[in-house]
């Protein structure tokens, strides 16, 4: 029986809307109100209106059509999920492919009407709407919110009571974070910092929620004066325990829903500073008709990226033990494959069990990404209960996966060979595995940004005329998002992507892949601490600590596709897992591991 797309009929009641308000194009992001990356239940407009599960999605809609962008990493899935719709995938960066903004300058035309909820739009991305229709002569309207119209059963806001974080945890007091970020305000020439982003608020106040699934975050502002810090958060998330806390520290508490007409109605007699890429459209608006603005990054965004000592010993703690329950993980899997019925799903519950017995477990960083063969050229491929692969003696079992702890945000993927494979299949893991090593081996020297670093993970790729569809690095936070900028390695120039240098306590991805359509995926995924390595009369010199410590399968191990130095770099990552793994484990697992780690 033939399903109609949803979308069909929400774009319908959309355009009822867009012809009332005579609008003709709306625009639509899948961020929410702070600029988020992941997004809880009531701000999935974007995949209410397309059925497209992407986190990284701008969807125009226009009287006769509709198009929908999003990156590499989601070309395939979102190509069978608006399958049957009217909508027109656009892929991001595709030799043809014009951006939104080259788009818009093309349909838009004198007098038209440009409209979207300035709410889930940034403010530096609102502004690259206001200059394309500028530049049409047509009219932007960032005050439209066209969807609480016609979702007649929207989810309701997440909330979810806040927890303090420990001294000991945290690693520096809230006191001691808010004298450096007022420093820092002080230098910029402002009085005043208005945040929005989630995670920069959770970091600087010590605190953590659970309002977006595997972020421990909380719906929340913050205003910070020189003297004062006024937050804004849902009453239902405060415990009586928060309440103290924000007493003794100074911070003011009011609704959530309150804070723009708090900002409104406040006295600003002196600049506030404001970070457009973190900041909604419609705040930053109604902050210019109110104050004097200073638009610069938010100075929270660079304390929280260069994590403290206490933060660094907690990471590497929690990392190890996460590697330990992932070494069991694989070692279960290459036991058990052919002996045990066992699909995408029912290894994912496995892993998921060994994560939640580690001591100080609080969640996932993400729900696991278990993908068998072709499910894995799709970069994040999510199977189900009820759609998941059987898993069989044969081909890759890609495993993309990580944990929220008391102590460390993990993330780690392994590219797990179940049982024969091509010679192609070979060559394929061999070359993703030299560049995931020599990245990670990588010493350079401080200054050195990520996109300088790139090349390291994918030459051995570009050495055979291949390549991969997205990032090769992000950074990873501290007990929050497990995407967390600024700092990030990959090709991208795109104004949305900042490209920092690599600094001293960055913690960063190494996450090089290939990906064949409809026959398999590949990627090598491992956690790196940058730190020093030395100081010469060249300058200081930096080099990456790993974090993750499993096997890098040696049954995909083709060594005619490695030089002699790869085969060195191999085979002193695997002393290290070993090194580090094995006194945690014992019998057939340790056996496992030790062979696992043999040099080749």
């Amino acid at each position: 029986m033939h399903t109609e797309h949803p979308s069909i009929t929400r774009l319908a009641a959309l355009r009822g809307e867009m012809n009332a308000k005579h609008i003709d194009f709306y625009l639509v992001t899948s961020s929410d109100f702070h600029a988020s990356e992941y997004v809880g239940d009531y701000f999935k407009v974007s995949e209410y209106l397309s059925a497209c599960t992407s986190d990284n999605v701008l969807l125009l809609i226009g009287k006769s059509e509709a198009r929908l962008w999003t990156d590499g990493r989601y070309f395939i899935s979102a190509a069978a999920e608006l399958s049957g719709s009217e909508i027109l995938l656009m892929k991001e960066g595709e030799s043809g492919v014009p951006t939104l903004e080259q788009y818009l300058a093309q349909c838009l035309f004198e007098g038209a009407c440009l409209a979207f909820d300035g709410r889930c739009v940034s403010a530096a991305m609102g502004r690259r709407f206001r200059d394309a229709a500028q530049k049409a002569g047509a009219i932007c309207d960032g005050s439209a919110d066209l969807i609480s119209g016609i979702w007649t059963d929207r989810p309701a806001l997440a909330s979810h009571p806040v927890m303090i974080l420990p001294d000991e945890i945290a690693g520096a007091r809230f006191a001691e974070k808010c004298a450096e970020v007022r420093k820092k305000m002080a230098e910029s020439g402002a009085h005043y910092l208005a945040v929005s982003t989630l995670d920069d608020i959770m970091w600087l106040l010590n605190i953590r929620g659970g309002d977006v699934e595997c972020n421990p975050v909380a719906l929340s502002y913050l205003l910070l004066g020189e003297e004062t810090c006024d937050l804004f958060i849902q009453e239902s998330e405060v415990t009586e325990e928060f309440r103290q806390y924000a007493a003794k520290e100074d911070i003011r508490l009011h609704p959530y829903d309150s804070v723009l007409s708090y900002l409104s109605g406040f006295p600003f007699d002196q600049p506030v500073l404001v970070d457009p890429a973190g900041t909604s459209d419609a705040m930053l608006h109604l902050l210019k008709e109110k104050a004097s603005v200073i638009e610069k990054e938010n100075p929270v965004l660079m304390m929280k990226a260069c994590k403290n000592e206490t933060e660094m010993e907690n990471i590497r703690k929690y990392y190890l033990l996460d590697s330990v329950a992932l070494c069991r993980f694989i070692f279960y899997v290459k036991k058990n494959i052919g002996r045990i019925p066992m699909t995408e799903i029912s290894a994912a519950h496995v892993l998921d069990d060994l994560r939640r017995a580690v001591p100080g477990f609080l969640d996932l960083s993400f729900p696991t990404i278990p993908a068998y063969n072709a499910n894995a050229a799709m970069a994040h491929y999510a199977p189900s209960e009820e759609d998941c692969a059987v898993l069989a003696p044969s081909g890759f079992l890609l495993v993309d996966s990580g944990g929220q702890y008391l102590g460390a945000t993990t993330d780690v993927t392994r590219t797990i060979v179940l049982g024969p494979l091509t010679q192609e299949m070979k060559r394929d893991f061999t070359l993703v595995a030299a560049g995931n090593l020599r990245l990670l081996y990588a010493v350079f020297r401080e200054g050195i940004r990520g996109s300088q670093l790139d090349i390291l993970a994918r030459g051995p790729l570009y050495a055979h005329g291949m390549d991969y569809n997205h990032g090769t690095g992000h950074g990873i936070g501290y007990i929050l998002n497990v995407h967390e900028g600024p700092q990030r390695i990959g090709t991208s120039r795109s104004a949305k992507y900042l490209d920092p240098p690599i600094l001293p306590g960055m913690v960063t991805s190494d996450e090089p892949g290939l990906y064949r359509e409809n026959e398999y995926g590949i990627r090598t995924e491992s956690i790196t601490l940058a730190v020093p390595a030395e100081t010469t009369e060249f300058g200081n010199f930096l080099r990456f600590e790993a974090l993750t410590f499993a096997p890098i399968d040696l049954d995909a191990i083709d060594p005619a596709y490695l030089t002699a130095e790869d085969v060195r770099l191999l085979n002193n990552y695997h002393a290290l897992v070993f090194e580090k793994v094995s006194p945690y484990l014992e019998g057939e697992e340790l056996e496992f591991l030790r062979d696992a780690t043999r040099a080749i």
